[in-house]
């Protein structure tokens, strides 16, 4: 079996394009979200904290942009679900 049909399969989504392009929604968020660390690091200083507060601040700016890319692709019903599952799964983690 092979790899875009595994993920095919895991995703539970009905073609290899959908795969490629999900893959593409979670390349380019990730390349966003470092692309902004350069801003923001300026703006948080050289403490010993800055990394940690951009990593927490981080979270939610990811999601975000995570759905816009999402929708932009025309994967929005499947990261919408996602993140669902996600925020669940971290709700239940402080329970």
């Amino acid at each position: 079996m092979s790899f875009l049909n595994r993920l095919q399969e895991r995703w539970k989504v009905k073609s290899h394009g959908q795969v490629l392009l999900i893959l593409c929604v979670f390349a380019l968020t990730g390349s966003t979200v470092v692309y902004l660390k350069r801003f923001a690091m300026p703006l948080l200083g050289d403490a010993w904290y800055a990394d940690m507060v951009y990593y927490i601040a981080i979270l939610p700016i990811y999601n975000v942009v995570l759905l816009i890319y999402g929708f932009l692709f025309g994967q929005g019903r499947y990261f919408w679900d996602f993140e669902k599952r996600f925020f669940s799964r971290l709700v239940s983690l402080f329970k």
